[in-house]
């Protein structure tokens, strides 16, 4: 299958972008919608450790106790719909651990929306165990057998009944690791904008493959190990490993990256900590789940509300299982999840959602850098340059992370932003490596390939089919 790439803007203004609605909803799992006019809480969840040792117990604890518990605690307080993410433990990669959980979770589904009439479906998120020093393709890693065993995993969970398949591809880690640890955008455009993007070219094509065989919806993806690392290393206003003007432009240009997934024939939704989502919704006009205030139990991040402006799905990250006060832990956190939902979706009920957007998008704008390049408008901005390059994966990245530039200099030049001398000081330094790049894919990639072998850990053109 190829990849048809993204020339154009689904949506002709950022003002037409609103919480809830995607011009391609996605439908899966027991009369579940999304992007379809309303917003749905999306519970992700942890076993507690100790229980994937043996596929009885951990059977138990996915599917007579998660699972059921998030599906009773629903129906108990009136919420609609929900939609499950199991992000997959690594042991988990056997069919004897995987089949009985997917199996499980889809059987408590159907019980209770033929009981109770819910809206539901599960998100079965795959881990990309592939290591960089033993090989991204196939035949490379003769240890653990990836990534073939990956695909084997997509193939597992879509015949045992998944709804959705998504996956955190990890293409492009060993110079994200080494970017955000240097402080080398160059290095960031090279692993994530270009190698990373053929990857998830490479990876997407086969799991929309598998997923459409067995009639489940193939979702999305997340720079997860990219941009989420320079953005959880930035850190809050405390914090100063990673200066949070570098973060920024790492999430722009992990937008081009994440796209991919639905080039490749994703559907949708695109995975929770994908930040990025934005972006890429602007572009496609497919359902972006996100996280932000009602995540707290997996981390803190600038933009809480903000990440909320135009979301499908809405999203806690991630919990481990275990009591709490109000109940188990799954039950609490869809609760505050639910809760902010409802106001979203009254909000579009009685057309206010478009007030409530930039309500939560100005609470945060100015709070980070990150922040303001992802308020919907700039969001909205970054997408149009990356589509005018849509052709070229180094392009629309290279575009991507002027735009983030430019933008970011425009609120501080106006007194809108707030930047420290540092901060600044990165950023007119990002500027100036990017501006001097070479405006031909092929001289760009012949420049980062002498300068970069032997120096990033792991790099071998070998793992991208290069």
């Amino acid at each position: 299958m190829t990849s048809v790439k993204y020339t154009g803007m689904a949506y002709k203004s950022a003002d037409d972008m609103v919480m809830g609605t995607a011009l391609h909803p996605v439908s899966e799992g027991f009369g579940l919608k999304i992007g379809a006019g309303q917003v749905v809480p999306e519970i992700n969840y942890a076993p507690r450790p100790g229980t994937e040792k043996d596929p009885a117990k951990l059977r138990k604890e996915y599917v007579d106790y998660i699972t059921t518990d998030i599906l009773n605690r629903a129906v108990t307080a009136g919420f609609p719909a929900v939609h499950l993410e199991t992000e997959w433990v690594s042991q988990m990669n056997q069919e004897k651990l995987c089949a009985p959980v997917v199996a499980g979770q889809k059987e408590v589904c159907e019980k209770f929306h033929e009981e109770y009439g819910i809206a539901c479906g599960v998100r079965q998120t795959i881990p990309d165990q592939r290591e960089h020093d033993m090989g991204l393709r196939p035949g490379m890693d003769s240890v653990h057998a990836y990534p073939e065993k990956f695909f084997e995993c997509c193939d597992y969970a879509c015949e045992n009944g998944a709804d959705n398949l998504s996956v955190e591809s990890v293409g492009g880690k060993e110079f994200a690791d080494y970017a955000v640890t240097h402080g080398d955008i160059v290095a960031f455009l090279f692993g994530v904008g270009y190698l990373g993007s053929i990857d998830m070219d490479y990876i997407w094509n086969q799991m929309v493959d598998i997923a459409k065989r067995n009639r489940t919806v193939p979702g999305g993806d997340t720079d997860c190990s990219g941009a989420n690392v320079s953005m959880f290393m930035a850190g809050g206003m405390m914090d100063n490993d990673v200066q949070k003007t570098f973060s920024a432009i790492t999430r722009a240009i992990s937008a081009a990256r994440t796209l991919v997934a639905w080039e490749a024939g994703a559907q949708g939704p695109d995975k929770d900590c994908g930040y990025e989502g934005i972006i890429c919704k602007a572009i496609a006009g497919k359902p972006t789940t996100q996280e932000g205030k009602n995540c707290q139990c997996a981390h803190c991040d600038l933009m809480g509300n903000l990440s909320a402006q135009v979301c499908d799905c809405w999203s806690n990250e991630s919990v481990e299982y275990h009591p709490e006060f109000g109940g188990t832990s799954v039950q609490c956190w869809l609760g505050s999840l639910g809760y902010e939902v409802a106001l979203m979706n009254t909000a579009i009920q009685t057309h206010q959602e478009k007030t409530l957007r930039d309500l939560y998008c100005i609470t945060d704008m100015t709070r980070s850098p990150e922040s303001y390049i992802l308020a919907y408008n700039n969001a909205y901005e970054i997408g149009k340059v990356i589509a005018e390059n849509g052709d070229s994966y180094y392009l629309r990245s290279k575009a991507a992370a002027e735009k983030a530039i430019e933008i970011i200099e425009s609120g501080y030049n106006s007194k809108t932003l707030q930047l420290t001398k540092k901060q600044y000081d990165v950023l007119e330094d990002c500027k100036k490596k990017i501006v001097a790049l070479p405006t031909e894919e092929d001289a760009f990639v012949e420049q980062c390939v002498k300068e970069f072998t032997g120096v990033v850990p792991n790099f071998n053109m070998k793992n991208y089919g290069l």
